[in-house]
């Protein structure tokens, strides 16, 4: 019983760290793991796993990647992804952690799932403005395949591997830390 509830927090960490790098990917992943029966959700997350839900989590997933690939379109697009980043790896988080009390499920979703996902879509952002900026947005399609190649594996390893994923994702916040810390400006 413990074990399946450390899994399920690698698991929503996992797919929260994944939603940091696009929103709709993990969700969509989700939706297929629960609707192939590979993993299950809360009783009332189980909408996720229904037929609607993969296909119009599967639209927006398309939507949403082709839409890094239209320059500056993709900068509008983060600035509107980072709230919904956090809120949907809350819900990641919520939809996978089991056998928690409420109390104890929605603190870890909000400060694991929403603040792991609000923390790399952030740095996601960063680095694609700084794109922009330095390429006049032609390094942009790199940077979106480089997200979208890491969401992808993010949420595979998660479903799959969610150890491996939650090792990842702290090696991730690592490296995010150690850039911001390079490039923070540092007081006189």
């Amino acid at each position: 019983m413990m074990t399946e509830t450390i899994i399920s927090i690698f698991l929503g960490v996992g797919l929260a760290a994944s939603v940091g790098f696009r929103v709709f990917l993990p969700l969509f992943a989700l939706s297929l793991a629960s609707y192939f029966n590979i993993w299950e959700l809360n009783s009332s997350w189980v909408w996720i796993g229904s037929l609607t839900a993969v296909i119009t989590l599967g639209v927006a997933t398309l939507i949403e990647i082709l839409g890094y690939y239209i320059p500056f379109v993709d900068n509008i697009l983060d600035t509107i992804a980072i709230p919904l980043a956090a809120v949907a790896g809350t819900a990641v988080m919520v939809s996978t952690v089991a056998d928690l009390s409420p109390i104890i499920t929605w603190a870890l979703a909000i400060i694991a799932g929403g603040g792991t996902a609000a923390t790399i879509k952030s740095a996601a952002g960063a680095s694609r403005l700084t794109s922009s900026t330095t390429t006049a947005g032609l390094g942009n399609p790199l940077v979106s395949t480089v997200e979208t190649g890491t969401s992808i594996v993010m949420s595979i390893f998660s479903i799959f591997l969610p150890i491996l994923a939650f090792v990842l994702v702290i090696f991730v916040l690592f490296v995010i830390f150690k850039l911001y810390k390079k490039i923070k400006p540092s007081k006189p």
